[in-house]
């Protein structure tokens, strides 16, 4: 996935456009309860005469308030998958639908609107700058939004008090150990209110314990908070705290499982 400094740059962009229509959901897909929904979404990379299939006809609701995992091995499509999502990349075909709007064909401007105003990204390296303090870092989103230092200044340190790290929030990245800056870097995902966070391995770099707290902060901001979560991860045990499991191998959907 992009880093945060292209993520940033991207979300600087805020250009009005009317959504474009979408004719005819796919069968049994309710719009009003659905977040996510991907109709026979295939993404192909070319290089030369060379064609890879990274996915292959994904077809896929997540609806609003869900806590999911996507699953599968290297090479999977599972990354392209969260890629589109995020509108970070877009599908060679089908349809993809973002709170009821089709986006898969909206220009980069449009693009980088949606991710600034619905959603928040939370990678595997922190990506926090090392001369910021924690407060500093959260409120980079907002940078571009055109708030006053003072309103910045307040939603960020909001935010830290979600993850439980207010106490903390003058203190730089390196003063912070591996879980503290990882929910630093969750923050920043929340201080947009974000209704989606897309997580790519977020415990990736972080131990078996700070694990099970990461995903307690996720699992308190998805209940209390109704933000929906769609995790990357290819940690079982990470996947199994979720409320739903999606595998995905070779570019398709090969099991999708409901606690």
């Amino acid at each position: 996935m992009a880093n945060v400094h292209e993520w940033g740059e991207r979300c600087a962009i805020n250009q009005a456009q009317d959504p474009l229509p979408w004719s005819k959901p796919p069968e049994g897909v309710d719009l009003e309860l659905s977040l996510i929904v991907m109709d026979t979404v295939s993404k192909i990379y070319k290089s030369g005469a060379l064609e890879v299939h990274a996915l292959n006809d994904i077809s896929l609701t997540v609806e609003t308030g869900e806590f999911l995992a996507i699953m599968g091995p290297s090479g999977s499509g599972k990354s392209t998958l969260m890629n589109i999502m995020g509108c970070l990349d877009v599908p060679t075909s089908g349809a993809y639908l973002l709170d009821g709007e089709d986006v898969s064909k909206l220009d980069r401007d449009r693009q980088a609107d949606l991710r600034n105003k619905k959603m928040g990204f939370v990678f595997q390296g922190f990506n926090l700058l090392p001369r910021m303090d924690a407060t500093r870092n959260v409120e980079l989103p907002l940078i571009y939004s055109g708030l006053q230092t003072k309103r910045r200044k307040e939603l960020a340190l909001n935010a830290l008090q979600l993850v439980g790290l207010a106490d903390r929030s003058h203190h730089l990245p390196t003063e912070l150990s591996g879980g503290q800056q990882q929910r630093a870097a969750i923050a920043r995902a929340l201080v947009n209110r974000p209704e989606l966070i897309l997580a790519d391995e977020p415990t990736g770099n972080l131990d078996t314990h700070t694990s099970a707290e990461i995903m307690e902060v996720f699992r308190k901001l998805n209940t209390e908070h109704g933000i929906t979560f769609v995790l990357v991860t290819h940690d079982p045990e990470v996947a199994t705290l979720t409320d739903r499991r999606i595998l995905i191998r070779d570019g398709k959907i090969e099991g999708d499982e409901r606690n």
